[in-house]
C-alpha cells in the first residue's frame, strides 16, 4: 500500500471530531475565516455603492447597486471553475486552497485601503478569483475523507455548513458595527482581519490533509500548459475591451455573469458527458445531475436575495429599533446563520439517524424550492405597510423559512455533487454545483432591479409563487432521477 493511500484510509477511518475525520476541523476552520471575510464584506457592499458620499458611500442607483451585488456573487462562483480546474489538472485542490486564501486577504486589503471606484473593483476581482479558487477545492477535500457510501457523509458536509455559517454570523456582525459607527473601511478591513486568522490556522494544519490532495488527479500535459496561460491572457483581454467600450456596464453585468455562467455549465455537462474518461454510470449521473443544476439555480435567485433586495427593504421597510437603539441595516444578515448554527446540527443528526431510510436528495431538493416560495409570499401581509413598519420577528420567521429550504439543498448540494462526480472531475463537478450558485446569485440581481417598495405585491406573489409551482415540477422527476443516479440518492 502507497504512503498517500495509507494516509487516506487513516483520515477516513478518523472519528475524533464529532464522530468525524480530524482533517474535517482544519477545513472546518478555513472555511469559517473565509466565510467571514466574504459575508462581513459583502454585508456591508450594497450599502457601501448606493449610500450617498456625503455618508460614506459612492452614490451609485440603488437598482445598479443591487445588480453589481448580485453580478459580484455571480463572479465568485465562476471563477469555482477556473479554480477547481487548476487544482485537478495542474496543482492540486490543496495548493490551490491555500494561494487562493493569500489572494482573499489581498482583495480584502483593497477594499480597505484604496478609497473610491478603484479600491472596489481591484478588491472585488481579487476576491471574486481567490473565493473560487477556495470554494470548490475546500469542498472536494472535505469529500476525500469519506467514501461515497460512507453513511456519515451528508453530516459531515452539514457539519462544514455549520462552519460557513459560524463565520457568515460573526462577519456582517463585526462589519456592520464598523461601519455604523467609524466607517466602511473600517469594516473592510475587518474582512481582511479574518481572512489573515483562517490562513494562519491553516498553514499551521496543512500537512494534516490526505496526500492525495497535493497532486492533480488528472495532469495536464506540459505541452498544453502554454495553451491555457495564453487563452488566460487573451481572456483578460477580451474582458478590458468589452468594459472600456461600453458592451459590458455596471446596469447589465448580472445579466453577463448568469449568461456566462449558465454557458460554462453547459459546457461543462457535454464535457463530461462525452469524455472518454467518463464510464456509462458516470454519464449516467452526470446526466440526472440536470435537474438539480436547475433547482439550484432557482433556489439561489431567490436565497441571494438578501444581499440586495432585502438588504434594501431592510433600510427601507423593516422596524429595526430594539429597545430604543437602531441596528445597522445589514444585521438583518445575521439572521439566517444563526438558524443555521441551530439548525444544522438537528438536519445532521436527522440525517445521520435516518441513515439510508432518508429521503433523496432530488426529494430534498425539490421541497426547498416549495419552503422558500412559501417564506416569499409571507412578505405579503405587510406589503402595502409603511416605512419601517414590518416587525423584526416577521422577517425572522421568514427568513427561518429559508434557513430551513437552504439546509435542504446547499449542504446536501455539496455532498451530491462530489458523489456523483466523475473520477476525473472531482473538483470540477463541485465546481459546477458552485456555477448554480453563480447563475442563481446574479439572477438575484436581476429580479431586485424589479423591486419597488412603492409596488411590493407584484414582486412577491410572482416570485413565490414561480418558486412553488417549479418545487412541485421537481418533485415529479424524482423517480427518473433516482433511477439515472444508478444506486447514489
Amino acid at each position: 500500500m502507497s504512503s498517500s493511500t495509507s494516509t487516506t484510509e487513516a483520515a477516513r477511518n478518523d472519528t475524533r471530531f464529532f464522530g468525524h475525520p480530524l482533517p474535517l476541523m482544519q477545513l472546518f476552520s478555513l472555511e469559517l475565516w473565509e466565510r467571514f471575510s466574504f459575508y462581513g464584506m459583502n454585508g456591508i457592499l450594497a450599502l457601501y455603492l448606493y449610500f450617498q458620499v456625503s455618508e460614506g458611500g459612492l452614490g451609485m442607483p440603488q437598482p445598479t447597486a443591487i445588480g453589481i451585488v448580485g453580478a459580484y456573487g455571480g463572479a465568485v462562483f465562476l471563477a469555482t471553475i477556473l479554480g477547481a480546474w487548476v487544482a485537478d489538472r495542474i496543482l492540486g485542490a490543496e495548493r490551490i486552497l491555500f494561494y487562493s486564501a493569500i489572494i482573499i486577504m489581498v482583495g480584502h486589503i483593497c477594499l480597505a485601503l484604496i478609497p473610491g471606484f478603484g479600491g472596489v473593483a481591484s478588491g472585488l476581482i481579487l476576491v471574486a478569483l481567490g473565493s473560487g479558487g477556495l470554494k470548490a477545492n475546500a469542498s472536494a477535500l472535505v469529500g476525500e475523507l469519506y467514501t461515497e457510501k460512507d453513511p456519515r457523509r451528508d453530516a459531515g458536509f452539514t457539519l462544514f455548513y455549520m462552519g460557513v455559517n459560524i463565520g457568515a454570523l460573526l462577519g456582517p456582525l463585526i462589519t456592520g458595527l464598523l461601519q455604523k459607527e467609524i466607517g466602511f473601511h473600517f469594516g473592510f478591513g475587518a474582512a481582511a482581519i479574518g481572512m489573515a486568522l483562517g490562513l494562519i490556522i491553516y498553514a499551521t494544519g496543512r500537512k494534516n490533509l490526505p496526500d492525495e490532495s497535493r497532486g492533480a488527479v488528472n495532469p495536464l500535459a506540459t505541452s498544453k500548459l502554454y495553451l491555457f496561460l495564453a487563452a488566460v491572457v487573451v481572456a483578460v483581454i477580451l474582458i478590458v475591451i468589452l468594459w472600456f467600450s461600453g458592451v459590458v456596464n455596471p446596469d447589465n453585468l448580472d445579466w453577463w455573469i448568469a449568461g456566462i455562467s449558465a454557458g460554462a455549465a453547459a459546457c461543462y455537462f457535454i464535457v463530461m458527458g462525452v469524455s472518454p474518461q467518463t464510464n456509462a454510470d458516470e454519464r449516467s449521473r452526470v446526466l440526472a445531475f440536470i435537474p438539480f443544476f436547475i433547482t439550484c439555480v432557482v433556489f439561489w435567485s431567490l436565497y441571494q436575495q438578501i444581499f440586495g433586495t432585502l438588504t434594501a427593504y431592510s433600510d427601507t421597510q423593516m422596524n429595526r429599533e430594539i429597545f430604543g437603539w437602531e441596528m445597522p441595516i445589514n444585521w438583518l444578515q445575521l439572521i439566517p446563520p444563526i438558524f443555521v448554527i441551530a439548525f444544522a446540527p438537528v438536519f445532521s443528526a436527522i440525517w445521520f439517524k435516518l441513515g439510508t431510510r432518508q429521503i433523496s436528495t432530488p426529494v430534498k431538493a425539490g421541497l426547498s424550492l416549495i419552503l422558500i416560495g412559501i417564506a416569499f409570499l409571507l412578505f405579503l401581509p405587510y406589503a402595502n405597510a409603511g416605512e419601517h413598519e414590518t416587525p423584526l420577528l416577521w422577517v425572522a420567521f421568514i427568513l427561518l423559512l429559508f434557513v430551513f429550504a437552504e439546509l435542504l439543498i446547499s449542504p446536501i448540494g455539496l455532498s451530491f455533487s462530489s458523489k456523483v462526480a466523475p473520477k476525473v472531475f472531482q473538483s470540477q463537478m463541485i465546481a459546477v454545483f458552485f456555477l448554480a450558485s453563480g447563475v442563481g446569485t446574479a439572477l438575484s440581481g436581476v429580479l431586485g432591479g424589479y423591486y419597488s417598495a412603492d409596488n411590493q405585491t407584484p414582486y412577491w406573489t410572482s416570485i413565490g409563487a414561480a418558486s412553488i409551482v417549479l418545487g412541485l415540477l421537481a418533485l415529479t422527476l424524482t423517480k427518473p432521477m433516482l433511477k439515472a443516479l444508478r444506486g447514489i440518492r
